[in-house]
């Protein structure tokens, strides 16, 4: 599938993962191919780092495996543990 700008829009990339995984609200930055995405989902709890991964990755496959996602890191949290990561960044800041 080719895209008319050679790239991903943040906007597509945070819609494509809110509409696959339950509840989740996704923060999504990024170059164009670069990305980076920053998930957080209650459908992530009793999940391992690996499944979670594996459940954005599933929300975005055809746009990795066709290039127009180059690069994507990835981080997720549970409602719970966005609370505590938000607090430890207010903390150390």
């Amino acid at each position: 599938m080719a895209f008319p700008d050679n790239g991903m829009h943040v906007q597509d990339i945070k819609q494509m993962i809110e509409a696959s995984i339950d509840g989740s609200e996704a923060r999504v930055s990024g170059d164009g191919s670069h990305f980076e995405a920053v998930v957080v989902s209650g459908a992530f709890t009793d999940k391992s780092m690996l499944e979670k991964q594996k459940m954005v990755y599933a929300a975005l496959g055809e746009h990795i495996t066709s290039g127009a996602i180059h690069a994507l890191t990835i981080k997720t949290y549970t409602p719970k543990e966005w609370e505590t990561a938000q607090k430890l960044t207010v903390t150390a800041g």
